[in-house]
């Protein structure tokens, strides 16, 4: 399918026309009526199904904001909701009649209650339950396993099945990515909801549909729009990011903050009195919208947003004329205003304005969050500030840093249906199994005994690659196997194919990305490189101290935070630690961890065996993580939301 492309966009005419106007109406209800025991059925039968139109009005969007005009008198634009005698939604007005909220924003407490009992059942497990229960969206550009492209997805698709189970209701709205491969089957399990929306933004009118499927008990609500429909991954294919990405992420912003109100879900929608959990620049507007677009209207006013900020590197910045386009009134321009330093503009004439939807959402968020202790105050510094540093100091009573967990479902050595052996901490012998097997798989001689080193990430400048281009010929002449898996630079690609023919015996590179490969990778390897030059969390990391397999990385960030450099004279000569840090960011430095972590390997076998043990005993699970969550999220309802 041919990408599309959005070139010639009418700009927005009038702020007026970015208030949400649209009434809601034909609305038939299919299936099962009564909330709560539609409810208590939820993890039995498939979602419920609403079929709607929703229209602008015959006046089209002029006469959309005449009708704001009037409700500005009558203090609020509200939503309601119509129910019949026996208590059923049949239809939702977004700007009632009477003016009175009628949302029936949750169910009543024993309908939540009976859901939790279901996800209790379902898992036949006793589950930890949060203190004080929320609804949580989250609003993402992936997922897993629907989409993923690295630690976004992971965290995505991780995090809100362990919030549903402690008992908070749980919403992740992403896109409906359709690439026209197998992929697309991912989202088979979603059915489509015929809910119809509108959307001002870029100068008109945009309709998007939802999908939905609730599983884990979660509920996953997918935004489907002809812009998510095309070949490559969520951001670009082989020619490089997609020119209209801005526009794309606009949308899912916007259907964001409309799903909470519009979707019954399980017989209710989840109401104004929501916490966003806005990942990413991908999801930035949506704190804005929540301050410009809702709240002086009186939606939203009890609804709390969370930054989760995964990569700072990555901004969302476009020219300054863009900002028309996002459906955001022109006051708020200078939540999103940013200007470039002299020396990163391209001519003389070029003033550096422009507009960075991550910094908006640092201004206008109530809390801020990354994915590891570390990061948030490397953040702050002017190296990896990315020129958001000050912004960030600023903010920094609202800041915080919780490590990502890991999927023990998933990733389990001891139930892994991807590796050659089983094994654990208690009976480490089919570590050694699952490294005969990736020899022999990678056609490399089969030598226990020989230090097995394993890399597995992008290949390109954040992960070092270069420093392991630099130091890969004096590596090599040491007595070690290596091998790589990764896609990414088309030259870093072309080089791993060239060490490989070089170091016959000794170099295998994977080109591309294999989910059973990345497994039997980090199963069968004795240790694991990161030179990564800026890591905000890692997973990778924490994958292989599950595996008993060492990590030796740069001191960053959540590398620095996860990984216990060893010391073989700590505890009366016993040694502690998981794996090796090491700094600066050389090749010497690199190599000189590396010699000794093989040195450790093949002279030091009890040493050896107590870092696989210690590795294998640390809690990075979710449910530790999520407790962590659960206190950010008290501290964001705690004061007043951001009005401006």
């Amino acid at each position: 399918m041919e990408s599309l492309k959005f070139t010639s966009l009418i700009p927005c005419k009038s702020s007026v026309n970015l208030i949400p106007t649209t009434k809601f109406v034909n609305h038939e209800v299919i299936g099962q009526v009564g909330f709560v025991p539609l409810w208590k059925r939820r993890s039995r039968r498939p979602a419920l199904r609403l079929r709607a139109q929703v229209s602008g009005g015959s006046g089209g969007a002029q006469d959309g904001a005449s009708a704001v005009e009037d409700q500005r008198e009558e203090k609020g634009v509200l939503l309601g909701a119509e129910t019949d005698s026996s208590g059923s939604v049949i239809g939702f007005n977004l700007i009632p009649p009477n003016g009175k909220l009628k949302v029936p924003d949750s169910p009543p407490e024993d309908a939540t209650s009976d859901r939790v009992d279901e996800i209790e059942d379902i898992d036949g497990k006793e589950k930890s339950k949060a203190k004080v229960t929320r609804n949580i969206v989250f609003v993402t550009a992936e997922a897993a396993p629907y989409s993923k492209t690295g630690g976004l997805g992971d965290v995505c698709g991780s995090l809100p099945i362990v919030l549903a189970a402690r008992g908070h209701r749980v919403m992740v709205v992403s896109p409906r990515y359709q690439n026209g491969t197998a992929a697309d089957q991912k989202f088979s399990g979603a059915l489509d909801l015929d809910t119809h929306i509108k959307i001002y933004c870029f100068g008109g009118d945009q309709e998007v549909a939802f999908f939905h499927e609730y599983r884990d008990g979660v509920d996953w609500v997918f935004v489907d729009h002809p812009s998510f429909h095309r070949p490559g991954n969520p951001y670009g294919d082989s020619f490089g990011a997609f020119g209209d990405n801005q526009f794309r992420f606009t949308l899912l912003c916007h259907a964001a903050c409309e799903a909470p109100l519009v979707l019954p879900l399980g017989g209710y929608t989840f109401g104004e009195k929501c916490l966003f959990m806005v990942n990413d620049w991908h999801a930035g507007l949506v704190p804005l919208l929540l301050a410009a677009k809702y709240r002086p209207y009186g939606v939203y006013k009890d609804a709390r947003s969370v930054v989760v900020i995964h990569n700072l590197a990555h901004q969302g910045v476009e020219p300054a004329v863009t900002f028309k386009n996002l459906g955001i009134p022109p006051e708020w321009y200078g939540a999103l205003e940013w200007v470039f330093p002299t020396w990163a503009r391209t001519h003389a004439l070029d003033t550096g304005e422009a507009v960075n939807i991550l910094k908006g959402a640092i201004v206008t968020s109530d809390r801020i969050l990354t994915v590891s202790e570390g990061y948030s105050w490397e953040i702050t510094t002017v190296e990896g500030g990315y020129g958001l540093n000050e912004l960030l100091s600023s903010r920094k009573s609202i800041l915080t840093g919780i490590t990502n967990g890991v999927d023990v479902v998933e990733w389990d050595p001891s139930s892994d249906v991807h590796i050659a052996s089983h094994y654990s901490a208690d009976d480490l012998s089919g570590k050694v199994q699952c490294k005969l097997a990736l020899q022999k798989e990678l056609g490399l001689p089969i030598r226990p005994d020989c230090p097995l080193i394993g890399f597995i990430g992008r290949l390109d400048y954040q992960k070092g690659i270069d420093l392991i281009q630099l130091g890969m010929p004096q590596l090599m002449e040491d007595d070690v196997q290596f091998v790589m898996l990764g896609s990414g630079d088309p030259l870093c690609e072309d080089w791993m194919r060239a060490a490989e023919a070089t170091y016959k015996d000794k170099f295998r590179g994977w080109v591309g990305f294999n989910v059973p490969v990345s497994h039997r990778i980090t199963a069968g390897c004795d240790i694991l490189l990161m030179p990564s030059r800026f890591e905000p969390c890692g997973l990778n990391q924490l994958y292989a101290m599950r595996y008993g397999t060492v990590p030796v990385v740069h001191s960053t960030g959540g590398l620095r935070d996860t990984v216990l450099n060893f010391n073989p004279y700590a505890q009366g000569g016993q040694g502690n630690g998981t794996g090796w840090t090491f700094s600066p960011l050389t090749k010497e430095s690199m190599l000189a961890a590396l010699r000794l972590a093989c040195r450790t390997f093949t002279e030091y076998k009890p040493s050896w065996e107590g870092l696989m043990k210690r590795g294998m005993e640390r809690d990075f699970t979710w449910e530790s993580a999520a407790v962590k969550y659960e206190q950010v999220f008290e501290w964001a309802f705690i004061d007043p939301p951001y009005i401006g």
